[in-house]
């Protein structure tokens, strides 16, 4: 903490984050998602609340925002690498693991801002175990009341409805090595690997364990493909805060990133 005090030339207000990302382009009735690191921003009165109160004044009622609210470890223990655990294991956390309940599960690997993002009144949150998104704002029930279990990142996903929407993602001191909108353009692209994935899910009011099908994401190119983006289309620049920070169209990167990996230059 004393670090990022003197990492920090005055302190960060909700209202002064207010305005950097008004000064980025964020304007009333956007709908954002939104990827965030929050020790970038330097010290913040308030926090992660703060930033996001902050992120709520910018676009107003009348826009929406979406933060991903990932749960990667509600899956099989089988593919779990950070740490792995005993094979001998994995049946009774398969058989005992507690079913994932949107209200409840924490977030895994996605920052503090998201975990808190959830937690806010009015925020909802889709229904996937693995890849779910949480939303607050005009069009929440639109993009989040129906979050497909198979190809959880595809054409009945979230991220579907928010290229649909025209949607801008906003990024908060973090690369497009952690850009969620690309992992559609892996499904249109077509080339991905298809892989059998569990949760322990509620079905009707009884915990079970469930497998579904889904691809087996790779996202080792995604900041390759970020640089060669950013040579031909728009991408807005500025400061949050410290933190270096991009807003820039998602339909436009989807459909860059989809013809990438079609055909890796």
């Amino acid at each position: 903490m004393s670090s990022l005090i003197e990492q920090t030339p005055f302190p960060r207000t909700r209202d002064q984050l207010r305005k950097d990302l008004r000064e980025l382009g964020v304007e009333p009735g956007m709908t954002l998602l939104v990827h965030s690191s929050l020790s970038s921003i330097g010290w913040i009165n308030g926090g992660a609340i703060a930033l996001i109160q902050a992120l709520m004044d910018a676009v107003t009622e009348e826009g929406t925002i979406i933060m991903p609210t990932q749960s990667a470890d509600y899956s099989d223990p089988a593919e779990w690498l950070l740490p792995p655990i005993p094979w001998e294991w994995w049946d009774t956390v398969r058989s005992t693991m507690p079913a994932y309940e949107p209200d409840i599960t924490p977030t895994r690997g996605v920052g503090k801002v998201p975990e808190l993002f959830r937690t806010f009144k009015d925020v909802v949150r889709s229904s996937h175990p693995h890849v779910s998104f949480a939303g607050w704002g005009a069009r929440k029930d639109e993009i989040l009341n129906f979050h497909s279990l198979e190809y959880g990142l595809g054409e009945q996903s979230p991220l579907r409805r928010m290229y649909d929407l025209d949607a801008h993602v906003l990024f908060i001191g973090t690369t497009y090595e952690t850009n969620t909108c690309f992992h559609l353009a892996e499904y249109r692209a077509g080339n991905r690997e298809e892989t059998v994935k569990g949760a322990p899910l509620l079905v009707e009011g009884m915990r079970k364990w469930v497998e579904f099908q889904d691809l087996d994401y790779d996202d080792t190119d995604f900041n390759e493909i970020g640089e060669e983006f950013e040579r031909t289309h728009l991408v807005k620049r500025g400061k949050i805060g410290s933190a270096h920070s991009r807003l820039f169209s998602m339909r436009e990167a989807v459909d860059f990133a989809e013809k990438w990996m079609k055909n890796p230059s």
